[in-house]
């Protein structure tokens, strides 16, 4: 698990029913809340990228 040194951000996040339903029974699936799995998949979705961005 990652723990933030800082300050942590608050928003609203407007999310079609049909991703609200597929994150939240993926939370539910790997015993996380629903904010810590959005965060789970940003930070998975961003280290992806940086890794994409760093390749020849």
């Amino acid at each position: 698990m990652r723990h933030y040194n800082g300050v942590m951000m608050r928003i609203t996040l407007r999310l079609p029913d049909d991703v609200h339903d597929q994150v939240a029974a993926r939370a539910q699936t790997e015993r996380r809340s629903l904010n810590s799995q959005i965060v789970h998949l940003l930070e998975t979705a961003l280290a992806t990228d940086e890794a994409h961005d760093e390749s020849p």
